[in-house]
């Protein structure tokens, strides 16, 4: 899936990362106002997934004294995976038909694991040579504890990294 159609020489491929964020959206915005007439190639629009985890639980009333039970069924956990891939693929279509109004060819892909990893793993693999994503606008302790996909990427990328700040 990670293929791309075209090769060729002089191109230069740009990759947007998006997620559910609108500052995700407002960065995707931001590449059709500002670089729409510098691509010289379809725009790849990149959504990583969190791998899914087997853990869910859910809270008893409360009757039952604080009593959490972990759900085994598979077919919760099937379900759950599902619903969130509809989701991605429906956020990515989303996102390439908003290219496709500014006049802008897009690719789409989506694959699963920790985001930061991913993107810039991808970004490698496709030979990507400017990356673009938007920042959640974190502070400092919660980037510290939580960490920074954005920052990840700055720091991690084997590609120059734009990253695109909402104004607030």
């Amino acid at each position: 899936m990670a293929e791309l159609k075209s090769e060729r020489v002089g191109e230069k491929k740009v990759m947007v990362a998006i997620d559910e964020s609108e500052n995700s959206h407002y960065a995707l915005m931001w590449v059709l106002d500002n670089l729409k007439q510098s691509l010289n190639s379809p725009l790849i629009i990149f959504m990583a997934t969190s791998p899914a985890n087997n853990n869910f639980s859910y809270a008893a009333p409360l009757a039952s004294a604080r009593l959490y039970c972990p759900v085994t069924s598979m077919e919760f956990v099937n379900s759950i995976q599902e619903q969130h891939k509809t989701f991605t693929l429906a956020l990515l279509k989303k996102a390439k038909d908003i290219c496709a109004s500014q006049g802008v060819s897009a690719e789409i892909i989506t694959e699963v694991g920790d985001p930061g990893v991913t993107i810039c793993n991808m970004a490698e693999q496709l030979k990507i040579n400017l990356l673009i994503l938007g920042d959640r606008g974190l502070g400092k302790i919660e980037r510290a504890f939580i960490g920074s996909v954005s920052s990840y990427c700055v720091n991690n990328a084997k590609c120059p990294v734009l990253v695109v700040k909402k104004p607030q």
